[in-house]
C-alpha cells in the first residue's frame, strides 16, 4: 500500500511562553522581574512533528484549536517546516487553545498549563482514514488528551490493522494516577518512550532499569530517557544502555520531545534500536543549544550540521 505519510499524529498545540532568571520561590503579590523571555511552539505532539518534519521526515498532523492568535502562531511554525495541516480543526468561540508559561530556574523550572483545546479533542475531530495514511502513528501527551481518551484503544486498533506501527509517549499524568486507558494501549503498541521518572511511576519499580525489565514484557521496543545520562532501551532480551551526547544546555525544555523526534526518524529509516536511541540522544543535545524545543531545529546552521552527521 503507498502511504502519504511517514508517519501521522493526533495531538496537543500550543505555545510555550518561557520566563527565565526567576527565583524558585516567589513571594506573593510583588511583582518579580524576569531577565528573558522566549515565546517559542510548546506541546510534545508539536513539538515532535515540528522535529521531525525539520529531520526530513514528512508528518500529517491532527489537532483540535482555537481561532486565537497565539493557535494561529502555532500553525505557523509547523507550516514553516511543511507539516501537513490539512485536517485540523479550530473551532471558533468557547475554549481557546491551550498555552504553557515556563518559568525557569535554571537545573529546574515550574510548568503552569492551561489545557483549552487539548483536553477537548475527541474521536469525531479525527479523520481516522488520514490518520492510516502514515507508515507510522504516535501518540504524545495521553493525560492532557481526556475527551479522546475513551476512544484511543479502538483508534490504536483501526490504525494496527490499516498496517501502521505505534508509538506512545505518555508524558506526565498531573493527578499522578497512571490509568485512563494506559494498561490496554500498552498491549498495542510497538515502541514506548518514557523518562525515567514515567517509567518507575508507571510501573511502580524502584529504578529505571528495572522498570525497563517490566515493561519490555509489555511492549517490543521500549526506550527509557535519562537525561545527560543518556537512554536505556530493550527489545525483547536485548538490552542497551546508550550514553548521552555531552553538551553545554541553554535549554532542557522539550528534550525529550526530541530524543522521541530522532528516535522515530532513525526507527522510520529502518535502524535497529540501539541506533535509533544513540541519535535520540544526539537529536536530544541538539534542542538544548537553543531556547525552547523547536528553535534550534528552526537554526539553518546548526541543522545543517546536524543532519550532515545524522545517523
Amino acid at each position: 500500500m503507498q502511504r502519504r505519510f511517514d508517519i501521522t499524529i493526533a495531538g496537543e498545540i500550543n505555545l510555550d511562553l518561557i520566563l527565565y532568571g526567576l527565583p524558585e520561590e516567589m513571594p506573593l503579590e510583588r511583582e518579580l522581574l524576569s531577565n528573558d523571555f522566549r515565546p517559542t511552539l510548546g506541546s510534545s505532539s508539536a513539538i515532535l512533528a515540528h522535529n521531525l518534519a525539520a529531520l526530513g521526515i514528512s508528518v500529517g498532523f491532527i489537532t483540535r484549536l482555537g481561532e486565537d492568535p497565539l493557535g494561529s502562531i502555532a500553525l505557523d511554525r509547523l507550516a514553516e517546516k511543511g507539516v501537513d495541516l490539512s485536517q485540523i480543526k479550530r473551532v471558533a468561540g468557547g475554549t481557546c487553545t491551550g498555552v504553557t508559561i515556563l518559568l525557569h530556574h535554571g537545573a529546574t523550572r515550574h510548568i503552569l498549563t492551561f489545557p483549552g483545546t487539548m483536553s477537548e479533542m475527541t474521536a469525531s475531530d479525527l479523520n481516522v482514514e488520514y490518520l492510516a495514511s502514515g507508515r507510522h502513528f504516535h501518540l504524545s501527551s495521553l493525560f492532557l488528551q481526556k475527551a479522546l481518551q475513551p476512544d484511543l484503544p479502538r483508534i490504536f486498533r483501526q490504525l494496527k490493522a490499516a498496517g501502521l506501527t505505534l508509538s506512545l509517549d505518555t508524558n506526565d499524568d498531573p493527578e499522578d494516577r497512571w490509568e485512563s486507558g494506559l494498561d490496554e494501549l500498552l498491549g498495542l503498541v510497538d515502541i514506548f518512550l518514557p523518562n525515567d521518572d514515567e517509567a518507575r511511576r508507571i510501573t511502580g519499580k524502584p529504578d529505571a532499569e528495572s522498570a525497563l525489565s517490566a515493561l519490555a514484557q509489555r511492549v517490543p521496543i521500549v526506550a527509557i530517557k535519562c537525561g545527560k545520562r543518556g537512554a536505556l532501551v530493550q527489545m525483547g532480551h536485548k538490552k542497551w544502555k546508550i550514553l548521552g551526547q555531552p553538551v553545554k544546555p541553554v535549554d532542557t525544555i522539550g528534550a525529550g520531545d526530541s530524543f522521541n523526534a530522532g528516535f522515530l526518524a532513525a526507527y522510520l529509516r529502518g535502524e535497529t534500536p540501539d541506533a535509533c536511541a544513540a541519535f535520540g540522544n544526539r537529536t536530544a543535545a541538539f534542542s538544548t543549544l537553543a531556547h525552547g524545543g523547536t528553535e534550534s531545529f528552526r537554526d539553518p546552521q546548526l541543522l545543517r550540521e546536524l543532519l550532515a552527521t545524522k545517523a
